[in-house]
């Protein structure tokens, strides 16, 4: 029986939820650089392991990672480099890329990371427009030559004045690893270029992509990124005793904070399994010694968990660890649990330009939570979801743009202060671009993209930046680049394509003049070629009727908003 009310009046309820929830604040942040935290761990745990590189038979204790970072700190001192000076790194995962960066961060220079597979024309554009005075680059990278890419070039590089060569041995103009770091430092120098070095200094200049225009450099500073790793590790539970294989890049935040910095201030131990992710080194690794996290993007989780030779390694030792960069299916996350012990593992989710996480799971949350949501948000951080067009908050279980502000928030993009301003609001409050949902408890499920950018496997793929390459291939008149879903991959690029009048290729041509000259996981995997593009009335085209078209053809349902 409905109960009576006084006329006029309405029954007690609460008022909607707010999406707005702030993490805790109950401890400090971590007011160090980056060289001070590795100068602290050393001397707690300066005999442990740093990091152990398994495929190139090499390991640094703390203290001999310290003084690696010394020896590059002196080097790059001698050769003029001082603080606020861009100096890159493109390689691999190489035990010299950590050493190289320690040792750059510690005397203010401020690290470019390139993604090795980049190619000629990308790497160009990062060096320039970072302005970098030196590159530290790996001999190559599977079967594409770092160095011959650099010679070919460097004379549209003049502010690059050093290339320093992973390896004992360099082409002619440039120099070897060995041969850069054989040459006497000056501690004293060195130790007064550290002091000179804030917390809120910039110390990675790191380029994602976006909606419109080419990549831009996300300015993150000490404080940004050491405290991201601590917050991260703080999750994890990570200490001393803890050693992390790392099979995802040191280019990206993934690898450095996550990884390089996440140990660094927990005093654990980084294992190098391979350059790159290989299912079978990785099961070997984690095996050999004795991890007990595992970072990766859901891809990597289902590669390693379908190997064939999965049940020949003892995984028993791990029990946490990272999964982030897409969603995670059901049986994937079981199975991270139930057969790789990993009752402790958390998702991860944010952006380059949060330093990157900004919400991380539980290490007690249920599988439920960990695959429906990317956790709840992280210490010292705020979080909202707005409505994209009147900029309010929206309520509880509203669907709107997710909105992060805090420590981790970058400085801006690098001499782009009209993009920074479109990204950052004047309360200081980053626009993710991502569609969510905040529930009750404050967790949150990310549900779509306001922009366009292609997910595919963790990487982030730009689709302007393939579609302006593609016009300056000779059949191509038109392209229109969207990325559709894929059960490996989370996302696959597809390109719809008109053809100049005349001109005769087909999918396997077109995608054959694309290899060598942009990275592979760009290039398209879906072609179709068409006469007409869907537009408005207007003429604007329109890329999620593409998209929606494309499935139609393929049987599938496009998904629902």
């Amino acid at each position: 029986m409905t109960p009576a009310t006084t006329p006029g009046t309405e029954p007690d309820r609460k008022p909607p939820a707010p999406s707005c929830v702030a993490g805790p604040s109950d401890g400090p942040l971590l007011d160090t650089t980056i060289g001070q935290a590795l100068r602290l761990t050393t001397e707690r745990h300066g005999g442990r392991d740093a990091i152990v590189s398994v495929f190139q038979r090499q390991a640094l204790s703390y203290a001999g990672l310290d003084l690696a970072a010394d020896l590059v700190a002196g080097a790059l001192l001698a050769r003029g480099i001082r603080p606020g000076d861009r100096v890159a790194i493109w390689s691999a995962n190489r035990i010299e890329w950590l050493i190289a960066h320690h040792g750059a961060v510690r005397i203010g220079a401020i690290v470019v990371t390139v993604n090795p597979a980049f190619r000629n024309e990308e790497l160009a554009y990062i060096l320039e427009d970072s302005g970098a005075r030196l590159l530290f680059a790996a001999p190559g990278f599977r079967s594409f030559s770092f160095t011959a890419a650099v010679a070919a070039v460097r004379p549209r590089l003049p502010a690059l004045e050093t290339v320093v060569v992973f390896g004992d041995d360099a082409p002619e103009g440039m120099e070897s690893w060995t041969g850069f770091l054989d040459r006497d430092a000056d501690p004293a120098a060195v130790r007064a270029a550290e002091a000179a070095v804030a917390a809120d200094d910039p110390c990675s200049l790191q380029y994602t992509s976006g909606t419109t225009g080419r990549p831009k450099g996300a300015l993150l500073t000490h404080r940004n990124i050491l405290n991201n790793g601590y917050f991260v590790g703080l999750r994890q539970h990570l200490g001393p005793k803890d050693r992390i294989c790392l099979p995802v890049p040191f280019f990206h935040c993934f690898g450095v904070v996550l990884g390089g910095l996440a140990a660094l201030v927990h005093g654990s131990a980084l294992v190098l399994p391979g350059e790159s992710f290989d299912p079978i080194e990785t099961l070997a690794a984690i095996a050999a010694e004795r991890c007990t996290a595992l970072y990766g993007v859901p891809m990597m989780f289902i590669a390693l968990q379908g190997h064939p030779e999965f049940g020949r390694h003892d995984l028993s030792t791990l029990r946490t660890g990272c999964m982030g960069a897409a969603p995670c299916p059901l049986k994937t996350m079981t199975d991270a649990v139930e057969r790789m012990h990993m009752r402790q593992i958390t998702v991860v989710y944010g952006m380059t330009e949060t330093s990157p996480i900004s919400f991380q799971s539980l290490s007690s949350d249920d599988l439920e939570t960990r695959i429906s949501t990317v956790g709840a948000i992280q210490p010292h951080l705020e979080a909202k979801v707005v409505d994209p067009v009147t900029g309010r908050t929206v309520e509880r279980g509203q669907r709107g743009e997710l909105c992060v502000r805090g420590y981790s928030v970058m400085r801006g993009y690098w001499q782009r202060p009209e993009a920074t301003a479109e990204a950052i609001d004047a309360e200081g409050w980053m626009h993710s671009g991502d569609l969510a949902v905040m529930d009750g408890r404050g967790y949150v499920q990310i549900v779509g993209r306001l922009k366009d950018t292609i997910i595919r496997g963790g990487e982030n793929v730009y689709p302007r930046e393939i579609e302006e390459f593609l016009l300056t291939l000779a059949p191509v008149a038109e392209a229109y680049v969207f990325g559709l879903p894929d059960e490996r991959y989370g996302e696959e690029v597809c390109a719809w394509i008109r053809l100049r009048p005349g001109a005769e290729t087909d999918a396997e041509a077109l995608r054959e003049l694309c290899r060598g000259r942009i990275a592979t996981y760009k290039i398209p995997r879906s072609i179709r070629f068409v006469e007409a593009f869907p537009a408005t009335a207007s003429g604007k085209v329109q890329k999620f009727r593409m998209r929606e078209e494309e499935l139609a053809l393929r049987g599938e349902a496009p998904e629902q908003a």
